[in-house]
């Protein structure tokens, strides 16, 4: 027989709340560390990335219109801007293809070698007019993947610093004092964050590995491994 009595719905005190609010707190505590880790390994893999889609890029250029094609490293006042600050360097974490030396003109659109227009001054013919004009292929900024990332190029024997790689007609490494190896790597050291190296090798091959690696036969172990004091 039904009985005419409500049911009474007991709500949250707030000793509960407070008790379940701490719980949360105490939770995040303990996850944020790996999180973080998480955040700057991310961004130490996007910037080796970027480098190495930029290696590509230069490469694959050159061989396609069979002419000499220049990947530069390049430092700007702000990292995530590409802009007319760029100058040349083996710590840069942006980068620039062109076909000649960007320094002070990384602000520059790339040039299009179908683009023959008399009246666009961007055209490909009057870009190589403009002796000021890098022929700019594809760029990228370093800061946007994360600023977080460092980089250092060298030969790839490790004995000198490096700042650039000039890629002929056939795919092949053809400057002296090429970049043969860039490290990438957290601005902090910490055995937690994760390291990168790319290899650029004579005959223009190019591979990411990780230069901790030291088991031979494992295939994310870098060529040069051991034959450079890393920074």
């Amino acid at each position: 027989m039904l009985t005419g009595r409500r049911r009474v719905v007991r709500g949250v005190t707030l000793i509960e709340l407070l008790v379940a609010l701490t719980i949360i707190g105490l939770l995040l505590f303990a996850v944020l560390p790996s999180v973080g880790v998480w955040i700057r390994n991310t961004q130490v893999r996007n910037t080796a990335s970027s480098i190495l889609s930029g290696l590509q890029v230069a490469r694959n250029e050159a061989i396609r219109r069979n002419v000499a094609v220049r990947f530069s490293l390049v430092s700007l006042t702000d990292a995530g801007v590409m802009d007319d600050t760029c100058a040349l360097s083996s710590s840069g974490t942006s980068w620039v293809v062109s076909l000649r030396d960007p320094t002070s003109n990384c602000a520059r659109e790339p040039v299009s070698v179908s683009n023959t227009d008399g009246a666009d001054p961007n055209s490909y013919p009057n870009a190589v007019a403009d002796a000021n004009n890098p022929l700019i292929v594809d760029k990228a900024a370093g800061g946007v993947g994360g600023r977080n990332a460092v980089a250092a190029a060298r030969l790839l024997d490790g004995s000198a610093t490096a700042d650039g790689v000039v890629f002929n007609g056939f795919g092949r490494v053809d400057n002296a004092g090429a970049i043969g190896l860039i490290d990438v790597r957290n601005e902090t050291h910490n055995a937690d964050y994760r390291r990168y190296r790319i290899e650029v090798e004579p005959g223009g091959a190019l591979r990411m590995c990780d230069p901790t690696i030291a088991t031979v036969g494992d295939s994310r172990r870098c060529r040069t491994f051991g034959a450079v004091t890393l920074p």
